[in-house]
């Protein structure tokens, strides 16, 4: 905050002869604000006024110049979806969440079991950033190993828009609306796929610039390798493995499950190996 700094003051006095003094002061104060938000940003700080107190000899006076131009407010060029995200793991245990930024914007997808907001607070941390750079927040899918903290990450990123697959959005708890998407939808530069099975609203999420595809439970990595949904959970298993064969179509180079360890390297040769097998 700034502070008024007073002019100097030039008393001017005539007519001694009838002894009558005149003192003028005169207080120019610019006044101006900025503030940023997300995605928003205003223009310079200028000086904020302040109102002079009044005596028997001094009057201060604040004003605003009368050429200054309104403050406006400036909304900057949207982040960059020419650039590759940076993912930052958030490991639960037997889950996963992810933490992918650009540009000191974040989404998250998957937010693990309830109570799993500490750990995915402490992944944003990692890549310096907090919860008000969270922009998107994207689930997978349904299940409450993936949604159980959608409400805690939810408030905590007051900013951020919900995203899920249009066919599981009705079984998901959330303090705020869920948006449908599914294929053929972008979020933040990443491209939504539909890869049902697992569940019916199962998705998954494709840095296509990157080379990133982040699997949720459409595919598990085991060993080091890459194997399909797990039956025991997924009721439509020939849907489930059409989804693996579909994302064989892509090219990535580094996938991320829910369950089990990222392959970092070569993980859409192993995806096709794994859909010749399906």
């Amino acid at each position: 905050m700034s502070t008024d700094t007073p002019m100097s003051r030039r008393n001017f006095f005539t007519n001694l002869g009838r002894g009558a003094a005149t003192v003028a002061v005169v207080g120019i104060v610019a006044t101006a604000c900025s503030s940023e938000s997300e995605g928003i940003t205003t223009s310079a700080p200028a000086p904020t006024p302040t109102t002079g107190a009044t005596d028997l000899v001094t009057t201060t006076t604040t004003r605003a110049p009368q050429d200054a131009a309104p403050t406006t407010t400036e909304v900057p060029p949207p982040v960059d979806e020419t650039a590759a995200v940076v993912w930052e793991r958030a490991n639960l245990g037997f889950v996963s969440a992810y933490v992918l930024a650009r540009a000191g914007e974040a989404v998250i997808i998957d937010t693990g079991v309830a109570g799993s907001e500490g750990s995915i607070g402490d992944s944003l941390a990692a890549i310096n950033l907090g919860w008000d750079d969270v922009s998107h927040v994207i689930l997978t899918h349904r299940h409450n190993d993936h949604q159980g903290s959608l409400p805690a990450v939810i408030r905590l990123a007051a900013n951020a828009v919900a995203y899920a697959g249009a066919a599981d959005v009705p079984a998901i708890d959330s303090p705020r609306s869920v948006t449908p998407v599914g294929d053929g939808d972008s979020v933040f530069g990443l491209k939504i796929i539909d890869t049902p099975g697992h569940t019916p609203g199962h998705i998954a999420v494709l840095d296509p610039v990157g080379g990133l595809l982040v699997a949720g439970d459409s595919m598990n990595g085991s060993n080091g390798g890459v194997i399909g949904a797990n039956p025991q959970f997924s009721p439509d298993m020939p849907a489930a493995n059409a989804s693996v064969k579909k994302l064989a179509q892509l090219t990535f180079g580094t996938v991320l499950f829910g369950h089990g360890e990222p392959i970092e390297a070569g993980a859409s040769t192993l995806v096709v190996a794994l859909a010749a097998t399906l």
